[in-house]
């Protein structure tokens, strides 16, 4: 388990996240359009997940815009946003924010990416929802980079995960 922040109180989380160079979970997560997609659907592709408890609030939202600005310009590289939110919360907040640029997935079915991936948040105002974490895999889904960011309330470090991918 991990111990991370909220507004400054200590919160933990379910589990670690994966281990630099080892294979990343599989995972089966809920696109805007209802259908589902996996880790396999991206083999082939770097893929940045952006992962954060909710869209509907500021430092999420932002991380979103974020990386969709920043998504533009890399090579074979797909940006993925995850969080518990329904889809539908995502298309109209990428509709209403002119976000083309990564996709958003949900794990509001089960909760096994969360569980998976360790970064559910057990205890506090917002269990059950996930802790803000970056993890970038290469092209064969292992993982390069993880960032568990102390303070739920403040941004991933950007430029330390698109480094990742040089």
């Amino acid at each position: 388990m991990a111990t991370v922040t909220l507004k400054g109180n200590p919160v933990t989380t379910s589990g670690e996240l994966p281990k630099k160079r080892t294979n990343a979970p599989n995972f089966k997560l809920t696109a805007t359009d209802l259908s589902s997609r996996s880790l396999h659907d991206y083999l082939g592709h770097n893929v940045i997940l952006n992962i954060f408890p909710s869209v509907d609030t500021g430092t999420c939202a932002q991380s979103v815009r974020s990386f969709n600005q920043k998504a533009a310009q890399l090579d074979n590289t797909k940006v993925i946003c995850i969080s518990k939110d329904l889809p539908f919360a995502f298309s109209r907040f990428c509709a209403a924010e002119g976000i083309h640029n990564v996709e958003s997935l949900s794990d509001f079915r089960d909760g096994n990416f969360g569980k998976n991936y360790g970064l559910t948040i057990i205890d506090g105002p917002l269990e059950g929802l996930h802790s803000r974490c970056v993890v970038v895999l290469n092209d064969k889904a292992e993982v390069i980079y993880t960032e568990q960011v102390f303070e739920i309330t403040e941004e991933p470090n950007y430029d330390a995960a698109l480094a990742s991918l040089s």
